[in-house]
């Protein structure tokens, strides 16, 4: 059973940080490439972010330079680390394979940007 759990998100002001975690079962994570997704009140869900099993990465256009993601293949763990945020990144973030499949979204964890 596939499992994905995100955690870390949280309230933080503009221009602070905030490391989000998405813990993964089953072989999903050692055969597919991982990406961070996120759905802001209103919006559809976009793709934030995406990690190849050989650790390529891409990012939307809104959050290069400021968001980089990992994987640790030792602990089935794909991270977000997300630095000068904006209140326009305020939305819940979510885990999945990329492309995403309907049956792994989780919970997501609630990042909010405010002062």
């Amino acid at each position: 059973q596939v499992q994905l759990v995100e955690s870390g998100g949280g309230l933080v002001q503009p221009g602070g940080s905030l490391r989000l975690s998405c813990a993964a079962s089953g072989s999903i994570f050692r055969l597919y490439t991982m990406g961070w997704y996120r759905q802001g009140p209103g919006k559809q869900r976009d793709m934030v972010a995406k990690i190849t099993t050989d650790f390529s990465p891409t990012y939307a256009d809104d959050v290069k330079g400021r968001f980089t993601i990992s994987r640790d293949s030792a602990t089935n763990t794909v991270y977000l680390q997300m630095n000068s945020l904006k209140p326009e990144d305020t939305a819940v973030y979510y885990c999945n394979k990329w492309p995403p499949l309907d049956d792994y979204w989780g919970q997501g964890t609630q990042v909010t940007v405010s002062s």
